[in-house]
């Protein structure tokens, strides 16, 4: 019982943060290139949903660290690892340089995805192709 309650629980949580994506403008390729177009037509309305968000993720991060077990149970695990490697700078140079060409981030991609959007599948498969190529290349690297 306690299972399918977690199920309903997550699949509720991920479709509430979908219409939320949905409502912001956040699933808008189109809104988010004028966020990131300072000198052309800026569209200042995302500083409030990426502030907003900051607001809450602040406030989740502070009640899990008061936490010893995830809310359904079984071990929970928040990572202490605070440097800042290659990696993680590259990484996130792709994630930028990525989502200032399509107007896409992961989770906005697959909202507009379900929504039927073409050029959001066309993000998600290279975002999954570039998943399976950068384990790829990290298996060879440590390999």
């Amino acid at each position: 019982m306690r299972k399918h309650f977690s199920l309903i629980s997550q699949y509720s949580i991920g479709v509430l943060f979908g219409f939320g994506l949905i409502i912001s403008g956040m699933s808008n390729p189109q809104k988010v290139l004028n966020f990131l177009d300072i000198t052309g037509n800026w569209d200042p309305s995302l500083i409030f949903v990426m502030g907003g968000a900051i607001f809450v993720g602040l406030g989740g991060f502070y009640l899990a660290s008061k936490k010893t077990e995830a809310f359904f149970g079984g071990v929970f695990h928040i990572p202490s690892n605070r440097d800042i490697t290659k990696p993680l700078v590259v990484g996130s140079f792709i994630f930028g340089v990525g989502w200032g060409i399509a107007g896409f981030c992961p989770g906005p991609a697959l909202v507009a995805l379900g929504a039927g959007h073409l050029k959001a599948l066309v993000f998600v498969l290279a975002m999954l192709a570039g998943m399976f190529l950068s384990n790829q290349v990290l298996k060879r690297a440590n390999g």
